[in-house]
């Protein structure tokens, strides 16, 4: 008889065109788990395609799928909590629901975390075939600062897909706070962790939901969810802007050249007020996050649920 479980959480927005492909694969993968079971754990975050109407045929046919769809549309990361808070299994698995995980290494991800001593296994990303060059020299200019800037492990290419022993999940799901970053808390949790490195491998349908505006707001909530550093550049900014401002004035004033120095000052007093509603905003951003801890809201708000036990 097989003794542990292995939930395998998967958040879905608008998947109806991969999640056929993808359940079929990972099936597969997880046949060859002789040691263990696995629960399917589809978390639907507010689809507006046929993804519901898929994942309760999944769960009809299939014993192991369950799922829970969302009121509306939360985050990948409210998706990705939610998933472990309902999740019973002895390991759990995060994975996208594009195959761009590849299901082959599930296999070994469980053997390095049950026999070698270790309390994550993750895939490291070695390339980003099928992106292109901007999208790839923005990604990894962000990894390269807030690798810098937070003093936490979240290089280029560790995602995430991992997994995970029950132990380092049930730290995760310590932290509640309402602004997610799973990247920086895999991080900040700590636990040891062995990377599997894997090729980047084209969608197997659909298109991805991530546009640079996306990322360019999930980088910044990563920043500001983890370092400190943007108050603290303000800071040492100001105090320079300030007396390069003094000096430039005074020698401006003592060439003579009272016309160029009005327009010299004129120009100085723009630019620093630039710069200051700039890092007033950055200050505001902080405000904003801290407000919205404050309010206590839940991280995301449960339509409908499928596949689980009746409680008895």
């Amino acid at each position: 008889m097989k003794q542990d479980l292995i939930s395998i959480i998967v958040p879905c927005y608008n998947e109806e065109q991969a999640l056929p492909a993808f359940y079929r694969a990972v099936s597969d993968a997880v046949e060859e788990i002789t040691e263990a079971d696995c629960e399917f754990l589809f978390i639907d975050d507010g689809s507006q395609d046929h993804t519901p109407d898929l994942l309760q045929r999944f769960a009809y046919m299939d014993s192991r799928c369950r799922y829970i769809s969302f009121s509306r549309n939360f985050g990948k990361e409210a998706a990705m909590y939610a998933g472990l808070q309902n999740a019973s299994g002895d390991y759990c698995v995060f994975m996208d629901a594009d195959l761009q995980h590849p299901p082959e290494l599930l296999k070994e991800m469980y053997r390095v975390v049950k026999t070698e001593g270790y309390d994550c296994c993750a895939g490291l990303r070695e390339d980003r075939t099928g992106e292109n060059r901007l999208r790839t020299f923005l990604s990894r200019s962000f990894y390269h600062l807030i690798g810098r800037i937070c003093r936490l492990d979240m290089g280029d290419g560790k995602g995430d897909f991992r997994m995970i022993n029950r132990a380092m999940a049930d730290s995760i799901l310590e932290l509640k706070e309402y602004n997610r970053y799973m990247k920086g808390i895999f991080s900040f949790v700590g636990f040891d962790t062995k990377w599997i490195p894997y090729h980047n491998a084209a969608r197997t349908a659909g298109e991805t939901k991530w546009s640079l505006r996306a990322l360019f707001r999930y980088a910044c909530d990563g920043i500001l969810s983890f370092s400190s550093a943007p108050v603290t550049l303000a800071g040492t900014t100001a105090l320079i802007l300030i007396l390069a401002a003094v000096f430039t004035g005074i020698a401006a004033l003592t060439a003579g050249h009272r016309s160029s120095a009005v327009l010299l000052l004129v120009c100085l007093i723009l630019a620093l007020n630039g710069i200051q509603m700039l890092f007033l905003s950055i200050l505001g951003q902080y405000m904003s996050k801290d407000y919205m801890e404050s309010k206590r809201r839940p991280i995301y708000i449960v339509k409908k649920k499928g596949g689980f036990p009746s409680p008895s």
